[in-house]
């Protein structure tokens, strides 16, 4: 048994592969089957590092007992969600209808045709405390299956009906003002726990892309963020030893941590470390937070390659026995004696955008030329190995084997953000470049306007980006795919991200209609997201960056002058400056990157040269500059964000 998923590409799935369950991986032959022998369909969704996935495959998936149950009476099908975040997004909506308590490992019980009837999380092997264990779950379902089908049928198509009409996405919303905005702040902060950190009770999550919002926002939102990292930084969520933060903490002092370390959570808790810091350099406990969580990508996460793993388990080996959290328990010394936890070295596009993006940036501020060349690395080899001839993307790979899964919106628009990063960072257009046909593409395919301002005329019936490739095959030929969800998790919405690096290009020149798109996006969710600001961080942040005044920084060295590197002791003062500065976009390049830049449509950099031999800044408000300065002094302040 379990021979199909022995050659996949997800290591989830090939660690299920010795199972006695007969797994199908994601795709048509499984739901073929199901309606060949009419028999229900068990949907297992999980991740590699995911703690509850491995002691229910310990528990249940291993039992030859439970797998006879499971393979007499149901087609199994095993999915990593990482690998198909749509798959997963759907049939989480659809067990939103039967449990309050959503999470992986995510159990779902649907009909041939993929419709969920039933779901749940992790079920025992064993009642415990009222939860049913997993094997009476399948008796009666299988029950259910042979003596009440139209009940069930009644409820797959009830659960279809409501997520179809809560999937709807508004389009005629209006962007929020600042007084909206201090209204989700001081929502927020009633949330707050003043004691230990964070927000809410246990379990309690990071929420890195709330605290984006909060520190992007400024004012009391800034503070709370400031306060929240601090405490997170002392406390058991945050790795003292190599620096990474953990998934969660399952209790509101942030200990008795789940020790997974995810890829998506530390590269936006080291952007947010590090947009708190940018303007308090001399501020080093912030920026120490910052410093370790770049370590932790760069010595742990980043593989040989280039690309960056998925996580870190939680789990490892010690004594010839499986710990959970037995490793980050130890010191270093400790440590040192020790097998690291295994890594799920999937690498996957648009966290691997995230990455990129938080590592330039870091380099940037804090002279780290070490995470601004991990950046370019990881990067490189993207652009080389996941961008296809047709400019299509590859969501995710393993030792440079792509996966089939299609790539996502979040594919692209992280992707582009990361790209983009790097662009302001290093200085090379072609980063710019590469990110701007990403966003086009995303653009066309919902059929709004791209670079060129042209449109098809029904731009203004839908939300501007879509996935290019259309999304999940095997979902939409079920009618199951849900359309680009505006819901935020562990990181920013593929609408958001792509709507953030929209707003970027047009800050750099590529021209209106990226802002068009940037502003629609934003508009069509800007109503749930003042509802639920705990839930859309990302999106929040955005509106916040919308709502403040353009400020573009560019400034200019002569050629084979000082370009890369950071704020270290030396540096000319007006680029150490230029770094610290709050503009919506910092750039430091030099004469002959800015007419690269012009060349390619970037119209910031037109006629952005150096000054007499010696390092220029060009301060523009939406694009109206004031002459060009050679003073620090001379910058000026964002205005009334700070």
């Amino acid at each position: 048994m379990g021979s199909r998923l022995s050659e996949a590409m997800s290591p989830y799935l090939r660690a299920h592969a010795s199972n006695p369950v007969d797994w199908y991986p994601w795709g048509e032959a499984a739901f073929e089957a199901a309606r060949q022998r009419d028999v229900p369909v068990l949907i297992s969704i999980g991740y590699a590092t995911c703690h509850w996935c491995h002691v229910m495959a310990r528990e249940s998936f291993s039992d030859p007992a439970v797998a006879a149950l499971l393979n007499d009476g149901f087609v199994a099908i095993k999915v990593d969600r990482e690998e198909h975040p749509d798959v997963d997004a759907s049939y989480l909506a659809a067990a939103s209808a039967f449990t309050r308590e959503l999470g992986w490992p995510l159990t779902v019980f649907a009909s041939p045709d993929g419709h969920a009837f039933y779901a749940g999380t992790y079920f025992p092997p064993r009642e415990i405390r009222g939860v049913p264990s997993f094997t009476n779950v399948l008796a009666a379902v299988s029950t259910a299956w042979r003596e009440r089908r139209a009940e069930l049928d009644a409820t797959a198509a009830a659960v279809g009906e409501a997520l179809a009409a809560a999937s709807a996405v508004r389009t005629d919303g209006v962007l929020p003002g600042r007084p909206e905005l201090e209204g989700a702040i001081a929502s927020l902060a009633a949330q707050e726990d003043r004691v230990h950190g964070g927000f809410g009770g246990a379990p309690k999550f990071p929420v890195a892309s709330v605290l984006e919002f909060l520190a992007v926002a400024g004012g009391a939102g800034r503070a709370l963020a400031e306060r929240t990292v601090r405490l997170m930084g002392a406390s058991p969520l945050h790795d003292p030893v190599e620096g990474g933060f953990f998934r969660y903490a399952t209790r509101a002092d942030w200990t008795e941590p789940h020790y997974e370390r995810m890829l998506t959570d530390n590269a936006l808790l080291l952007r947010v470390s590090t947009e708190l810091g940018r303007a308090r350099p001399t501020d080093e406990h912030t920026g120490s937070i910052a410093d370790g969580v770049a370590r932790f990508l760069i010595d742990r996460l980043q593989l040989a390659s280039g690309g960056f793993a998925s996580a870190q388990d939680s789990e490892s080996v010690i004594d010839g026995e499986r710990s959970e959290g037995g490793y980050y328990r130890q010191d270093a010394e400790g440590r040192a004696l020790l097998a690291p936890p295994p890594l799920d070295e999937k690498v996957l596009t648009g966290w691997n955008g995230l990455a990129i993006g938080a590592l330039a940036r870091h380099g940037f501020v804090r002279g780290d030329d070490r995470s601004v060349e991990a950046a370019r690395r990881a990067a490189d080899v993207l652009l080389a190995t996941h961008v296809r001839s047709d400019g299509s993307l590859v969501r995710a790979s393993l030792d440079g084997r792509a996966s089939t899964a299609v790539a996502t919106l979040e594919d692209t628009g992280m992707f582009a953000g990361g790209l983009l990063e790097l662009a302001f960072v290093t200085g090379e257009s072609g980063y710019a470049g590469a990110a701007r046909a990403l966003i086009d593409a995303a653009m066309a395919a919902s059929g709004a306007s791209g670079a060129s301002g042209a449109s098809d005329g029904e731009a203004d019936a839908v939300l501007p980006f879509a996935a290019p490739a259309g999304g999940d095959p095997v979902l939409r030929a079920r009618g199951l795919e849900l359309p680009d969800d505006p819901a935020e998790g562990a990181a920013p919405s593929g609408l958001t991200a792509c709507a953030d690096a929209a707003w970027r290009l047009y800050l750099l020149g590529a021209g209106d209609a990226y802002l068009a798109a940037a502003e629609r996006a934003m508009a069509a969710v800007a109503g749930i997201a003042l509802e639920r600001p705990i839930a859309f961080g990302g999106a929040l942040a955005l509106m916040a960056r919308l709502a403040a005044p353009i400020v573009q920084l560019v400034t200019v060295v002569p050629e084979q002058g000082e370009r890369e590197g950071g704020a270290e002791a030396g540096e000319h003062p007006l680029l150490a400056a230029t770094r610290a500065h709050e503009a919506s976009v910092v750039v430091i390049v030099d004469e002959r990157q800015a007419r690269e830049f012009a060349d390619a449509g970037f119209t910031l950099f037109a006629e952005r040269t150096a000054r007499n031999g010696a390092a220029a800044a060009y301060r523009c408000e939406a694009f109206v500059c004031a002459l060009p300065v050679e003073d620090p002094s001379m910058l000026g302040a964002l205005g009334p964000r700070e």
